[in-house]
């Protein structure tokens, strides 16, 4: 890897983080009214609303909020959840493992199903096995993943009662009873992407078939195995590795319907708690940490697409 590519990637990362900060910061600031009025209510004392205005920050000048936000976010203490009276970060913390190992689970099905089915449908073009895969992608880019949740319940959970759909297991508890609570919830989120990236491979796949080093390597007498999974494979792997990463955080996104479908103590139902409660610097601290996990998985892609094709790097 070319160190100083790598090196203009992470800078382009920490502007991203850097405007993230600010736009998360300003969004929270424009909203017309009094903060501290609207979590209380109406009918709270000028007492009360002066205490949690100064709680918040909010009666210091704009400048002086900025700098305490960025400075609170640059050591990762955004402040104390005004609804569970505990650290925002600590709150965080507790509920990563679950999303974070909800989404990677279902990026681990997304690939090891999207990929093979991508293959057989580029080798097997206009054929039957083609066929039934292109009904069945679109079939899936059409279903909401919450829809299919619920129809994954209602089958799995309720009729044959093989998965246990309302009680989440953690890691350190028991790591297979864990998986089974995580799997439901992550084949829900898979199934459109999967349909996504199975139609993008097939497509690029198709592209690079009829390129000249397909053809010379044929003519060489290589085996059309050999041609498919040394030669096109590869090559059509470099935008579909852009494709996935665009996808987590598709999946990051659609953790927090789902997470609600079968009761997952994860960010999303976390997020949701602290949207309904107002919680403003749970609010603020969940959506500035969401946007730069996406943000460095795209950074790792960004890494991998470099290595996949030696150019981009070169450039």
């Amino acid at each position: 890897m070319n160190l100083a590519y790598a090196a203009r990637r992470f800078v382009t990362l920490l502007l991203t983080v850097f405007f993230v900060i600010l736009v998360t910061f300003f969004a929270f600031r424009i909203i017309p009214g009094n903060p501290a009025l609207a979590i209380l209510g109406t009918e709270a004392t000028p007492e009360q609303i002066r205490e949690l205005t100064a709680k918040l920050g909010t009666d210091l000048p704009l400048g002086e909020q900025f700098l305490h936000w960025i400075g609170g976010a640059a050591t990762f203490d955004f402040g104390d959840s005004l609804r569970y009276s505990e650290p925002v970060l600590d709150l965080i913390g507790a509920r990563l493992p679950v999303t974070f190992s909800l989404a990677l689970l279902a990026l681990a099905i997304t690939v090891l199903v999207a990929v093979p089915l991508g293959i057989a449908a580029a080798r097997r073009r206009g054929k039957a096995l083609d066929l039934i895969i292109s009904a069945v992608t679109q079939i899936g880019l059409a279903i909401p993943s919450f829809w299919s949740g619920i129809v994954l319940v209602l089958v799995f959970g309720v009729m044959l009662k093989w998965f246990s759909v309302s009680h989440y297991v953690p890691w350190s508890e028991n790591a297979w009873l864990s998986l089974r609570s995580l799997l439901l919830p992550a084949v829900a989120l898979s199934i459109p992407q999967i349909a996504i990236v199975v139609r993008y491979l097939r497509t690029t796949m198709l592209e690079q078939l009829h390129l000249e080093y397909v053809r010379t390597a044929r003519s060489k007498g290589l085996r059309p195995s050999t041609v498919y999974y040394k030669h096109v494979l590869k090559n059509a792997l470099i935008p579909v590795v852009t494709v996935v990463g665009m996808n987590f955080g598709e999946i990051l996104a659609g953790s927090l319907v789902i997470e609600q479908v079968f009761t997952l103590p994860g960010l999303g139902r976390l997020l949701i708690t602290a949207i309904g409660n107002r919680d403003y610097p749970l609010v603020q601290g969940l959506v500035l940490l969401v946007a730069s996990i996406v943000i460095f998985v795209n950074f790792v892609v960004d890494l991998s697409y470099a290595w996949l094709n030696p150019k981009i790097r070169l450039r």
